[in-house]
Formats: C-alpha cells, sequence, structure tokens
C-alpha cells in the first residue's frame, strides 16, 4: 500500500463538486501537460488500495480516501483547461476529516527541517521554499510525511487519519528533526499559565545556546526557578535529563554534586544522593539529548567551594578526576568528562543569608536579572491563573536536536559589526577605571550572544542586543564603593542615552523617567545604572545584585 496526496482545486469547480469527478470519488488528470511533458505519469503508478490524502483549495487538507481501480483512459471535460485524453482513478470510503488540516500547520519553519529531509528523499508536492509546488497534482506522500500529517491530525483532534496503516508509522520518529523555534517555546509558556515578558524568554534561551551556564538573580518571587523548570520540562523527553537542586548553605566542597571516594572501601565510589554524577554520566551516554542542573539558591554557599572544579573546565575542557585510576570497581568513571550537551543554570536570591559572587563565577556566565513592572504586575492581578507544569512536559522534546545543534556554532555577530564594536570599546574603557573591564573570553562570548539573539528574533534591533549584551555580561562585575563608582556609573549612563541631556539630574534623580523614551539606547542598562547609582548614593555602596 502507498500513499499519495492530491492537490486539487475544489471550490467553484462544479466537476470537483459533484459527480462522477467529484473530489473523493475520482482522481483525474490530463495524460500530458500542454508541451506534451509526462507530468502526470504518477496515475500510472497508483494501485487498488492505496490511500489518497485530498489538499484541496491550496489551503487544507479535507479528507482522505481509498483507491478502488487502477487508472484508465478517459476524456477530460471540453472548455476546460483539461480537455483531452485523461485518466481517471476510481476512488471509494472518502472520509471528511473533521477538522480540517490547515497547510500552514503542516508547512511550519518548525518542521523544516523534517521537511527536508523527507523532500531530499521524494517529489513531493512542496518546494524548498516550503510553498506548493507548481504542476503536482499528484505526488508520493513518504510514510515520514504521514506520519508528520497524522500527528498533526491528533493535535486537532486526538483520532488517528482514516485508512493509515499505524504500523507503517510505528518505527519512524518524527519528533528530532523538528527546528528550535523560540516563539513555540513562548506560546507553551503562556498556555501554561506562566508570565513572562517575550524579551525574557528570548534572553534566557540566548544565553543557553551562547554558553551553557546562565544565573539568574533579581527579586525573590519574580519565577527564575519557575522558568529554568519550564523550559527543561519542556525540550526534555522525561525527568531523567535535568535535575533542581537546592543549594545547602552547609556545602563546602564538591561531595554534594560529585560524591567521594569511600575511604573505608577503596573499590566503592560513593555516589551524591542528588543524582548529579548520574545525570552527568547519563549526558555523556546520550549526546544528541540536552541535560539540565538547576542550582536552586546557587549562592546559600561560596559558589567557589563546591563549584570550582565545574568553573575550571568549562574554559579547559579537561576532565574532572574522581579518584586514582583502577581504585573503583562500581561503574563510576576516574575522570568526568562534563560534556557539551550538559546545561547549568543557578538561580540568586540576594539577602543578609547569601553570598556574593565573585568576578571569577560572573565572567563565565551570562547573569539574568528578574524585575517586575507596573504594568507586569497590573496584568497578573488582572489575570491569575492556575499554573499546569504538566502541559509543558515534552512539547519542545522534538526540538531538543536542533538546540544542540545551535548551541554548538560558534558563529560571531557579523551584522552591524562596526557599531558593535564601538560600543563595546567604549564601555571597556570606561569599566577600566574601577578594575572591572572584560577580557578576550567575555568579549567572544558577547558576539556569540548577539548572534544568537539575531537567530532567535531577527525583529531585535542592534541596540536592543548591545543592551542585552551590557546588561547580562559586563554590567553584573560593577561593585564597589559610592566614591569608586559613582563617577563611572554617571559616564556609563551617558553612553546609554543621546541628545544633550544631564545624566545626574535628568535621568539618576528623576524617578518618573521614562527608559524607554526615542533618545534611549539602551534602556535595560540605563535603568540598571540608575539603580545602582541611587544604592550607591543611598548606602555608600552598590553592586549589580541587589535584594
Amino acid at each position: 500500500m502507498k500513499y499519495w496526496i492530491e492537490k486539487t482545486l475544489v471550490k467553484g469547480r462544479q466537476d470537483r463538486e459533484q459527480g462522477e469527478r467529484a473530489l473523493g470519488r475520482a482522481l483525474w488528470s490530463p495524460q500530458k501537460d500542454k508541451r506534451g511533458a509526462d507530468i502526470y505519469k504518477n496515475m500510472r503508478e497508483v494501485n487498488p488500495g492505496d490511500v489518497i490524502i485530498h489538499l484541496i483549495d491550496n489551503s487544507e487538507i479535507a479528507g482522505v480516501s481509498t483507491v478502488n481501480a487502477k487508472a484508465i483512459e478517459s476524456h477530460g471535460i471540453s472548455g476546460t483547461d483539461w480537455d483531452g485524453p485523461s485518466y481517471l482513478i476510481e476512488l471509494q470510503n472518502y472520509t471528511h476529516l473533521n477538522p480540517a488540516i490547515p497547510r500552514d500547520k503542516i508547512l511550519t519553519i518548525e518542521n523544516k527541517s523534517l521537511l527536508f529531509e523527507i523532500r531530499d528523499e521524494s517529489k513531493v508536492f512542496y518546494n524548498k521554499k516550503l510553498e506548493l509546488r507548481q504542476g503536482a497534482y499528484l505526488t508520493p506522500c513518504p510514510k515520514k510525511l504521514v506520519a508528520l500529517i497524522n500527528r498533526t491530525y491528533q493535535d486537532l483532534s486526538n483520532n488517528n487519519l482514516p485508512y493509515i496503516n499505524i504500523s507503517d508509522l510505528e518505527n519512524i520518529n518524527i519528533s528530532k528533526s523538528q527546528i528550535f523555534s523560540s516563539n513555540v517555546l513562548k506560546q507553551a509558556i503562556s498556555d501554561s499559565g506562566l508570565s513572562y515578558s517575550i524579551n525574557l524568554i528570548t534572553r534566557f534561551t540566548a544565553s543557553l545556546l551562547t554558553k551553557p551556564f546562565v544565573i539568574l538573580t533579581g527579586l525573590s518571587g519574580s519565577g527564575k526557578t519557575k522558568l529554568a523548570q519550564a523550559f527543561v520540562q519542556w525540550i526534555c523527553q522525561d525527568e531523567s535529563q535535568y535535575r533542581i537542586i537546592p543549594v545547602g548553605a552547609d556545602w563546602t566542597n564538591r561531595e554534594p554534586l560529585l560524591g567521594y571516594p569511600n575511604a573505608l572501601k577503596p573499590e566503592e565510589y560513593v555516589k551524591p544522593d542528588s543524582g548529579v554524577l548520574d545525570l552527568i554520566i547519563q549526558a555523556n551516554r546520550q549526546p544528541d539529548l540536552p541535560h539540565f542542573l538547576i542550582l536552586d539558591e546557587m549562592n546559600l554557599s561560596h559558589v567557589e567551594r563546591y563549584f570550582a572544579d565545574f568553573l575550571s573546565v568549562m574554559e579547559s575542557k579537561e576532565d574532572i578526576p574522581l579518584y586514582a585510576e583502577g581504585t573503583v570497581q562500581n561503574g563510576v568513571p576516574a575522570k568526568l568528562n562534563v560534556p557539551s550537551n550538559l546545561f547549568i543554570i543557578g538561580t540568586v536570591n540576594i539577602d543578609e543569608t547569601t553570598n556574593m559572587f565573585s568576578p571569577k563565577v560572573l565572567d563565565r556566565a551570562n547573569t539574568i536579572e528578574f524585575r517586575v513592572t507596573q504594568d507586569e504586575m497590573k496584568n497578573f492581578l488582572g489575570n491569575i491563573r492556575d499554573i499546569d507544569m504538566g502541559a509543558l512536559t515534552g512539547k519542545g522534546a522534538g526540538m531538543a536536536k536542533s538546540f544542540l545543534e545551535m548551541a554548538a556554532s560558534k558563529d560571531f555577530a557579523t551584522t552591524d559589526i562596526v557599531e558593535i564594536n564601538a560600543a563595546l570599546v567604549q564601555f571597556f574603557s570606561e569599566l577600566k577605571k574601577t578594575g572591572a573591564e572584560f577580557g578576550y573570553r567575555s568579549a567572544t562570548e558577547i558576539l556569540r550572544l548577539i548572534h544568537q539573539l539575531t537567530v532567535l528574533d531577527n525583529t531585535l534591533t542592534v541596540h536592543q542586543k548591545i543592551d542585552i549584551a551590557i546588561m547580562q555580561k559586563l554590567l553584573p562585575k560593577l561593585h564597589g564603593s559610592r566614591r569608586k563608582l559613582c563617577p563611572v556609573l554617571e559616564t556609563l549612563g551617558s553612553f546609554c542615552i543621546t541628545g544633550n541631556v544631564s545624566i545626574i539630574k535628568d535621568v539618576f534623580d528623576k524617578a518618573d523617567f521614562d527608559y524607554n523614551g526615542a533618545n534611549v539606547l539602551y534602556p535595560l542598562s540605563l535603568e540598571k545604572i540608575a539603580r545602582m547609582y541611587r544604592g550607591a548614593i543611598d548606602n555608600g555602596f552598590a553592586s549589580f545584585a541587589e535584594a
């Protein structure tokens, strides 16, 4: 049994709306096109029992039927473009789909990789632009394409397509070839009842793609852990791919994460109860699947004490030694590779019980600050919904391979590179005055971040991307006394705005200043610099992290 797609116009065509050649009753076509080309040869390949999927009016898959008999030679309809010798194939058992499958549910950017793979294997009904192919009246429908159409129909109706043989599709995995889409992620998060700005989700995903270590800081209860949890549940196939670990205030070494050799039983290595070691071992065994370690309240203990091994191998790419080679026999490797498909997300709160991060830590991460604006709070209070985290589970698992491929990219920003470089050099010279200048690593990661932002959202302007990079990679290392910071903050603030403006009087001291005004180049950064300036004035000291 073969599967075919009939691409036909029905609306306004009497022969397709009723009679022996109506939709679902017959396939019919000329034997040759106007040039005499044999473009309808597929009609001769159709056999009784084959399944026909009907794509009508260039817009939707409306029904499915089966073939009753092979093609016979007939004659077209006088006065139409299909007048002359024709083929006629009798169909039976036409079943109308309820609902019909919109064409744009199949030919989507999310399915692009799979659709291209199918197109490389067969002459299907669409072209490389994912548009309908002209002259393709009857085309093969490979089983991968049947599986994609069937899955789409399942999503719409909770039913399988009629007449397909499900056993034909059992070994076809169509989820692995979807292209990662932040828009799909945003919609899934919104549908679950969580409320995050589109910009924040874009920044979070771009940061993970740039480097697999992200720190989420900011207002307590603003959704830092929930965003991390939502993302990993969405993109992972099952719970074995991630761990959410609450950091203890008593973590003084690596044992809570990596375990230790048993001194009383040298042949045994004691794994940590947290499951982190098992997660990393599994990540090494499953390189095509992303794995995630979420360290909640990461700064309850000194990060450099328990996380030093990870900080080191992030740059050296060396293995972490666990024990002397040949002494342990319980399946734990002597040296642990931290693979590129392991992503680490740390959440941070600032109060009297927590510890500050050193520049060494901040320099290796993208740091994203969570704030809640008045408008966001107003919208939340007016639209409180139950949160259904279960609705996210596995929904983005088909994009996991694409996500890893994007993360492996080492491409730099090239568009607007002159303006980007000028802004970075400008900030470098001023940050140097406080000892917070950035090195080659940070400069490289900034250019990669800007590239990933462009890939995820090509509507972002160059100023928006520079603003995000400044906020996440340059400002987090700023800290110090009022005397040390205020002059630098004044200058940095002036870089973020155009026009004849007194940065202190017109911006820092003005409670109702509009940070989204037309003359503001970098609103995120300017608003943060203003808060740090006021903090330094009020308290005599300021840092990026705030309570």
